[in-house]
């Protein structure tokens, strides 16, 4: 006999709404087994064996967030498949600054009203994130809260856990004046800074079908939902070949409060300007919003998803291989000595 209550689904909750949300999860999930995964969506836990061998000592390495009121973008434009890509990406491309391979990841989904084909759209993006980052998505939580949440609405967190040996985390100690700062491309804003668009653009009242010419043919509603890149594959690559010193996320704060990070004391990030490739869309914001430009590279990642620090002697091969994993990298700056963490010139 199923489980059932008249009353609950009377308060707003339609716990067989859930349960039909799990069922269409289940084909998304499946994409993202990995052979340390044990057991299927629907126990209390989810439970994972992982592989340690060849490590001395093996260190678990977590992280966590939300996409944040970029998820309003979804509300608008009423396209759910991609927040969760943001969602895993957020947490994944923390934990591969220290060098950590994701294992698996967890969602938690909260909601007005548990529409399943929505539901399912979303995980659907959680999935792909998570095979984009070669994780295991073992498990999650939607709890639909009427009266909490409008009924279109809801809010979408989880987390990640991967794991490193030891001997092989990123150590910034070995880091030295003339190092070089290698730039990875980001497809947008990813998920950082949408209460400042939100009010620059209006979007609640906007045209977001529209085309700015700046764009290329993109409509302003396409620019503003693009995921979040994730930069797991890649990173991993050149790690296994070239010693990596340091690994920035530039995620909230931008370049100013990201990038220092993971420069040790007594050293500064010394960026030229003149090299970054900034995106149209943050021109298009900072143009619209009258928006000062030391603002912007302190908000946003400016077109800028990741920076990567190697010794000048490896910046040729680094490149060659972050390429060879489909990766635009290119150089940005170098380390010299100083107190500031980060200078942008």
């Amino acid at each position: 006999m199923k489980s059932f209550s008249e009353s609950y689904k009377a308060s707003g909750v339609d716990i067989t709404a859930g349960y039909k949300s799990v069922e269409l999860m289940k084909e998304h999930v499946k994409r993202t087994i990995t052979p340390g995964a044990i057991g299927e969506v629907g126990g209390f836990g989810g439970l994972f064996l992982p592989d340690i061998s060849g490590m001395k000592e093996p260190v678990l390495v977590s992280g966590t967030d939300g996409v944040g009121t970029k998820l309003k973008m979804a509300f608008l434009l009423d396209k759910h498949d991609t927040v969760g890509i943001d969602c895993v990406a957020m947490c994944v491309n923390d934990i591969i600054c220290c060098g950590a391979k994701p294992l698996f990841f967890l969602d938690y989904m909260a909601l007005g009203k548990n529409y399943p084909e929505k539901v399912a759209a979303i995980v659907s993006g959680v999935a792909e994130g998570c095979v984009q980052s070669g994780a295991a998505l073992i498990g999650g939580e939607t709890a639909e809260m009427p009266g909490f949440y409008p009924e279109d609405e809801y809010d979408l967190a989880g987390f990640a856990v991967g794991i490193v040996d030891k001997e092989k985390i990123v150590d910034n100690n070995k880091m030295k004046e003339g190092d070089v700062i290698i730039a990875l491309p980001s497809s947008g804003f990813h998920s950082n800074g949408y209460s400042l668009v939100r009010k620059v653009f209006d979007v609640e009242n906007a045209d977001l079908s529209v085309k700015p010419e700046c764009l290329g043919g993109e409509t302003l509603g396409e620019a503003l939902i693009k995921p979040t890149k994730i930069y797991v594959k890649p990173v991993l690559a050149l790690m296994e070949k070239v010693e990596v010193k340091a690994v920035s996320h530039i995620t909230g704060g931008g370049f100013y409060e990201n990038i220092p990070r993971s420069i040790p004391e007594g050293f500064t990030a010394k960026i030229e300007k003149a090299k970054v490739k900034v995106l149209p869309i943050f021109n298009l914001l900072m143009e619209t919003g009258n928006i000062p430009e030391r603002d912007m590279f302190n908000t946003y990642n400016m077109g800028v998803g990741m920076t990567i620090t190697v010794a000048k002697e490896d910046v040729d091969t680094a490149i060659e291989i972050l390429k060879a994993n489909g990766e635009d990298a290119y150089v940005i700056g170098e380390i010299i000595a100083g107190k500031d963490g980060v200078v942008i010139c």
